[in-house]
C-alpha cells in the first residue's frame, strides 16, 4: 500500500452566512492508503459530508487541501466517483443504459463499442444485476436501484469511491445484503473507499479504519480506530466475537459519552441549519449534473 495515496491535508472550511462566518471544519488531517476502507462517523452536523465534498472536488477548502496520487484536487473528476443515499438513476433509461451513460462519458475514445459493452456487463455482474439489466428503475426495488448506482460509479474505474450513507434508505435486510456485496466488490477490486455512515455496526464490519468526528462547529477528527479483523468478514461469526464487540463499544463510547451533547437551544438549531445548508448544496449540484 502507498503511504500517501490520498492526503486530506489540514483542511479547514469556513462558510459565509448572514450571521457571519461559520467554521464547519477545523484542521482535518488524514492520510489514506491505496485500497483502504475508511468510514467517517459522527453526530449529524459534524461535517462528514463537507469532508466528502472537499475530497470529491465539489467544495474548495478555505485552508488546506486534498492531494490524490500527487495531484491536487480542485474540481470533480471520474477518478473520484460518488455514491449518495439516493441512487439518482435516469428513470427513462434501463439499468444497463444508466451504467452505459457513465462509461461513454469516461471512456469515449478509449474503448470501442465491444469493449464498452463488456465493461458494462462486468460491472453489472459485480453488483449481481446482470439479470435485470433491461429493467427501468421504476421496475426494480430500492436495493436493486442502489446496486445499479454502485455499478455506475465502479464503471468509471475510480481510484477512490466516495459513499455518503449509501444504504441509509434501505430496510435492514436489504442493507445487510448490500454490505456483504460491497465487501465482495472491494475484496475483488481493491478500491480505496471513504464512506459516511451513522451505523456503528456497519462501520466496524466494513472498515479498515473508523474516523470519529467531533461535534461542530469547527469539527475535526476526534479519534481514529484501526479495525484489525481478518478479511473476508462474516457478520454471523462476528456477532459473538469479543474483538468485534470491543471495537463496537469503543465507537459507541466516543459517540455517546465523549460527544453526546452536539448542542442545545437556539445556538444548536442555528448551527444545524447552517451546516445542513452547507452540506446539502453540493449534493444538489451532483444530482443536477447527473441528470443533465
Amino acid at each position: 500500500m502507498s503511504d500517501k495515496h490520498l492526503n486530506i491535508d489540514h483542511v479547514s472550511m469556513v462558510f459565509d452566512t448572514p450571521a457571519g462566518p461559520f467554521k464547519a471544519l477545523d484542521n482535518v488531517d488524514l492520510v489514506i492508503a491505496r485500497g483502504e476502507y475508511v468510514s467517517l462517523i459522527g453526530h449529524s452536523g459534524c461535517g462528514k459530508s463537507t469532508v466528502l465534498n472537499v475530497v470529491a472536488g465539489l467544495l474548495q477548502a478555505t485552508t488546506g487541501g486534498v492531494v490524490l496520487d500527487g495531484t491536487e484536487v480542485d474540481e470533480p473528476g471520474p477518478e473520484r466517483a460518488v455514491v449518495f443515499q439516493h441512487h439518482s438513476l435516469m428513470p427513462w433509461l434501463t439499468a444497463y443504459e444508466n451504467v452505459e451513460l457513465a462509461v461513454k462519458q469516461v471512456f469515449k475514445g478509449k474503448k470501442n463499442r465491444s469493449e464498452m459493452r463488456e465493461w458494462i456487463e462486468y460491472n453489472m455482474k459485480l453488483v449481481h444485476m446482470e439479470h435485470a439489466k433491461d429493467k427501468l428503475p421504476g421496475e426494480i426495488s430500492g436495493g436493486m436501484k442502489q446496486r445499479v448506482g454502485i455499478a455506475r460509479a465502479l464503471a468509471m474505474q475510480p481510484k477512490v469511491l466516495l459513499m455518503d450513507e449509501p444504504f441509509g434508505a434501505l430496510d435492514a435486510l436489504t442493507r445487510a445484503h448490500m454490505q456483504d456485496s460491497l465487501m465482495e466488490i472491494q475484496n475483488e477490486l481493491g478500491n480505496t473507499v471513504i464512506m459516511i455512515t451513522h451505523d456503528v455496526d456497519e462501520a466496524v464490519l466494513l472498515s479498515d479504519r473508523i474516523v470519529m468526528m467531533t461535534n461542530g462547529p469547527a469539527a475535526t477528527i476526534g479519534e481514529i480506530l484501526a479495525i484489525k479483523l481478518e478479511r473476508p468478514r462474516n457478520r454471523v461469526e462476528l456477532a459473538d466475537s469479543a474483538e468485534y464487540n470491543h471495537y463496537r463499544a469503543a465507537v459507541l463510547k466516543f459517540l455517546y459519552e465523549r460527544q453526546r451533547n452536539p448542542g442545545s437551544g437556539d445556538s444548536s438549531r442555528k448551527k444545524d441549519a447552517v451546516q445542513e445548508n452547507a452540506e446539502d448544496k453540493p449534493l444538489q449540484v451532483v444530482a443536477s449534473t447527473a441528470a443533465a
